[in-house]
C-alpha cells in the first residue's frame, strides 16, 4: 500500500513539474502590438505618463519595432548565404543601432520630463546590468557542459 501511495505522488508531482512551464512559454503568444501595449502600461505606472506622453511614447515604440524587424530581415538574409557576416558587415549594423539608439534617447528626453528621464535611464541601465549578468549565466552553463 505504502508503495502505490509513493508511486501515485511521484506520477502527480512529476505531470505537474512538467507542465509548470511558466510565464516563459507563455510570452511568445504574445503579439507585437499587446507587447507594445504591456511597455506603454509599465512605462505610464512606473513614469507617471500622461496621455500626451503615452501617445508620444506608443508611436516612437511602433518606430522601433519596424526597424528591429527591418534588422532581423537583413541578419536573416545574412545567415541565408551560409557566410559569417564580415567585421566591416558587423561594425556598419552595431554603427547603425547605435545611431537609432541616439535618436530614441533623444526623442525620449523631448517626450519626457527631466525626472522622467532620469527614471527612465535607470530602469535601462538596471535591464542592461541583468541582461549581462545573464549572458554571463549562460557562458558558465556552457562551459560546464
Amino acid at each position: 500500500m505504502k508503495k502505490l501511495v509513493v508511486a501515485a505522488l511521484l506520477v502527480v508531482g512529476l505531470t505537474t513539474f512538467a507542465q509548470g512551464k511558466g510565464k516563459r512559454g507563455d510570452f511568445k503568444e504574445i503579439t507585437p502590438e499587446q507587447r507594445t501595449e504591456m511597455q506603454i502600461k509599465k512605462m505610464t505606472t512606473d513614469l507617471n505618463l500622461n496621455e500626451k506622453q503615452q501617445k508620444e511614447v506608443k508611436e516612437l515604440l511602433n518606430a522601433q519595432k519596424e526597424d528591429r524587424a527591418e534588422m532581423i530581415e537583413k541578419r536573416k538574409e545574412i545567415k541565408e548565404t551560409a557566410e559569417k557576416a564580415t567585421k566591416e558587415q558587423r561594425a556598419e549594423m552595431k554603427a547603425k543601432m547605435d545611431l537609432k539608439k541616439e535618436a530614441i534617447d533623444k526623442k525620449m528626453k523631448t517626450i519626457l520630463t527631466d525626472e522622467q528621464y532620469k527614471k527612465w535611464e535607470a530602469t535601462k541601465e538596471d535591464r542592461k546590468e541583468k541582461m549581462g549578468d545573464r549572458k554571463e549565466k549562460m557562458k558558465e552553463r556552457r562551459a560546464n557542459k
